[in-house]
């Protein structure tokens, strides 16, 4: 699906493709040998959304951080997260009453409102949280095609051996973009997990400064993000989370953590191709 959006979508070198090396996306689809519309059909995931029209909900206005130019690819260097099934019933109820506080959200990549999958509560469970996060160990910069190898090379040298970790995704967090252009509602990694991060973060950073590239936060908080919206909302969205922090608790009651899951690599995103960087030392 994300391969037949990217074709039509203008995209840039960073959208999805079969070939073997990436290769940037020519911007001009005004050809004469342009592809037509691609019937809505096909850009909807089978059995996942119905009759969701995507025409009207993917791609809420969202822009690039860096301006495309001919020739460069988008690097992301990242650890992979799949949520548990047992705590996502309790995600969704949350999703929910936040959204009844804060209109104006969407679910992260796939774009879509979430007050249209709040409807039902299977297909918000399987849209907002049945997909892969990232957790981010360096920015998200351009490079051009020469930097390719030596990057990955390196963060391969770097972070080659790993062990397996538990990560604790414990906090609800308020996250705003650089640009003030997006707000984020995260869940952070405070505690379990975070030491082991921390480094890999190092890690990244110095090959990113051995290629001149802006290295990470320098105080780095590990997250992965769950809806956005539109602009610097971050007052609002605080405001919901304490409302619901403080629904939680209670009673007396303290939530120890939203949900946990185990470290299971690293991956390198350069344009269209994702590389394996790191291999499991045994315990």
């Amino acid at each position: 699906m994300d391969a037949l959006r990217a074709s039509y979508a203008n995209s840039c070198s960073d959208s999805e493709s079969d070939s073997d090396t990436p290769r940037p996306t020519n911007e001009n689809h005004q050809a004469s040998g342009s592809l037509p519309p691609p019937p809505l059909a096909l850009l909807s995931p089978p059995n996942s959304l119905g009759e969701l029209n995507y025409s009207q909900t993917a791609q809420s206005g969202r822009v690039r951080s860096f301006p495309h130019v001919e020739g460069n690819y988008a690097l992301h260097v990242f650890i992979p997260v799949y949520i548990p099934s047992s705590p996502k019933k309790e995600l969704v109820q949350y999703l929910k009453k936040v959204m009844s506080l804060v209109p104006g959200l969407h679910v992260v990549d796939v774009d879509i409102p979430l007050n249209i999958l709040c409807k039902d509560d299977n297909k918000l469970e399987q849209v907002a949280l049945g997909r892969e996060f990232h957790i981010s160990l360096g920015r998200t910069v351009p490079i051009r095609v020469h930097q390719i190898d030596s990057i990955v090379t390196m963060l391969r040298q770097k972070l080659q051996f790993q062990r397996r970790y538990w990560i604790d995704f414990n906090k609800w967090e308020v996250f705003v973009n650089d640009d003030q252009t997006r707000s984020f509602l995260s869940v952070e990694v405070i505690a379990g997990g975070l030491a082991e991060i921390t480094r890999q973060i190092q890690a990244v950073n110095e090959v990113y400064r051995l290629h001149n590239l802006p290295e990470f936060y320098e105080d780095p908080r590990p997250h992965i993000s769950l809806v956005w919206a539109l602009g610097n909302i971050s007052d609002s969205l605080k405001r919901a989370v304490e409302e619901m922090r403080r629904h939680i608790n209670v009673g007396g009651s303290v939530q120890k953590r939203i949900f946990t899951c185990k470290f299971n690599g690293i991956e390198c995103k350069i344009g269209n191709k994702t590389y394996k960087i790191c291999k499991f030392s045994e315990d």
